[in-house]
């Protein structure tokens, strides 16, 4: 069992080459399971194999069919960006300000930033301890342009861009949607995606 959950956490930490730990919690001591010959762990729909999550385990050879879930906890260690020091709310990031430790990236469902580059001039959404990584709930929404400013809209479709000039009538958060007028009066919605870009699917 242990072995079947070490494997799937695997699955899940593959690709950042983690180092997995992985904790099995204890079946309600007040149950009652008759004797199964073989029992098939699996992961439960809408269930992630990190983290706090569950294991369904169901007897499919034995007198009397059941089907358990067991907690698990599973906790997937590698290299993340972390602060050297206690910052407040609304501190702007700098590469002085961070350093790369072994964080849990199964602590949160949002995974850890590896890249001091593109932390550069965020600004902290809440204030964090020294130690403590940087996940996109922890930073406030990039600010591409404000209202009045003039953006590029590239309207994309099945296989074509076109682009034109329009003014931004409200401030543009990245990716949320942001109300454009173009020169010739039209008012189209579209979503921030970049300094002074807007993307409108068509």
């Amino acid at each position: 069992m242990q072995q079947w959950a070490h494997d799937r956490a695997a699955e899940a930490g593959s690709a950042a080459g983690a180092r997995l730990e992985v904790t099995l919690g204890r079946l309600d001591p007040r149950l009652k399971l008759a004797p199964c010959l073989r029992i098939d762990p699996y992961l439960p729909a809408g269930s992630r194999p990190w983290g706090r999550t569950r294991v369904g385990l169901r007897c499919v050879d034995g007198p009397t069919r059941w089907n358990v879930y067991l907690p698990v906890t599973v906790q997937v260690f590698a290299p993340a960006l972390v602060l050297r020091e206690p910052l407040p709310a609304g501190a702007e990031l700098s590469p002085d300000l961070l350093v790369e430790a072994e964080v849990d990236w199964a602590e949160r469902s949002a995974v850890p930033w590896t890249d001091a580059d593109a932390l550069t001039g965020r600004r902290l959404a809440r204030a964090l301890a020294a130690g403590d990584p940087l996940r996109d709930p922890d930073l406030q929404a990039r600010v591409w342009f404000s209202a009045g400013e003039r953006v590029r809209v590239t309207a994309v479709g099945g296989g074509f861009r076109v682009s034109t000039q329009a003014q931004a009538l409200s401030r543009g958060i990245d990716g949320r949607s942001v109300r454009v007028r173009t020169d010739s009066g039209r008012i189209l919605m579209g979503t921030a995606v970049a300094e002074n870009q807007v993307e409108l699917p068509l």
